[in-house]
């Protein structure tokens, strides 16, 4: 039997971008909750998760990677806000602004559904800053984490990348499989 991989579809941020954030994390972590900081190094947007997978379905996926054709686009940091559950907030994202952002979605989505995964129902372009576990008064936190200023960096989407994603103890452990271009305008 083949080993499976755990995969999934990403862009990754510049150094402009991972500094914004990292001066956004210091700044959400002045309150007190329970939960933790994305590791800068982890920081990506899922373009889609594919979950594990053979080294078959992984050579599918490759190819139909390789034959989307979407121009480079502009991208931008936009406000920050919380996915909760039953009123609780359970991840800190900031959001991504830019069209091309949901063009790039759209074309993987239907390269993946040509090799036979799921449409993706609810992509919201984002990056996750933190998981929380718990906090002491969630709305308050939820309307503090609405009101945290990001500021509005414009950056450049070039490619994107299948990675593998490995579950440790101290977390995940992401290692880039493929990096995939953009065409140039």
């Amino acid at each position: 039997m083949s080993e499976k991989i755990r995969t999934f579809i990403a862009i990754d941020f510049p150094d402009e971008v991972v500094k914004e954030v990292a001066r956004v994390q210091s700044v959400l972590n002045t309150r007190k909750f329970t939960g933790k900081l994305t590791e800068l190094g982890n920081l990506h947007l899922t373009l889609k998760f594919l979950g594990e997978i053979d080294e078959e379905k992984l050579n599918l996926v490759k190819r139909e990677l390789g034959e989307i054709k979407v121009k480079k686009f502009e991208a931008r940091l936009g406000d920050a806000g919380s996915f909760s559950y039953r009123g609780k907030p359970k991840i800190v994202w900031i959001k991504i602004n830019g069209k091309g952002m949901f063009e790039l979605q759209e074309k993987v989505d239907k390269a993946m559904l040509r090799v036979g995964f799921e449409k993706e129902e609810r992509f919201m372009s984002h990056l996750t800053l933190a998981r929380v576990k718990y906090v002491k008064s969630p709305s308050n936190f939820i309307e503090y984490v609405k009101n945290l200023s990001v500021r509005e960096i414009k950056f450049d989407v070039e490619g994107f990348k299948l990675m593998a994603s490995e579950l440790k103890s101290m977390g995940p452990v992401y290692e880039t499989l493929v990096e995939f271009s953009l065409i140039i305008p």
